[in-house]
């Protein structure tokens, strides 16, 4: 779970439009999603990231946010 603070940035789960993210909005993030998120590139961003483990899980890094496809995003 994300909850955005202060700042604005964003959020993209694989395969979909990337969602814009103001204080006080919240993303409920099922296990097993391929997502990224991040300030966007003419803010900063301060959140609050809630993890529940589950069993047999783990946490997976991924290949960076394509510099392009981010910059595109206003």
């Amino acid at each position: 779970m994300l909850i955005c603070l202060s700042g604005r940035g964003w959020y993209q789960a694989w395969g979909q439009e990337a969602q814009e993210l103001h204080p006080g909005d919240v993303v409920n993030i099922p296990a097993g999603v391929k997502h990224w998120h991040g300030a966007a590139c003419d803010s900063w961003f301060q959140h609050l990231a809630i993890e529940v483990p589950g069993e047999e899980g783990c946490t997976e890094w991924c290949e960076p946010v394509d510099g392009t496809q981010y910059g595109q995003l206003k």
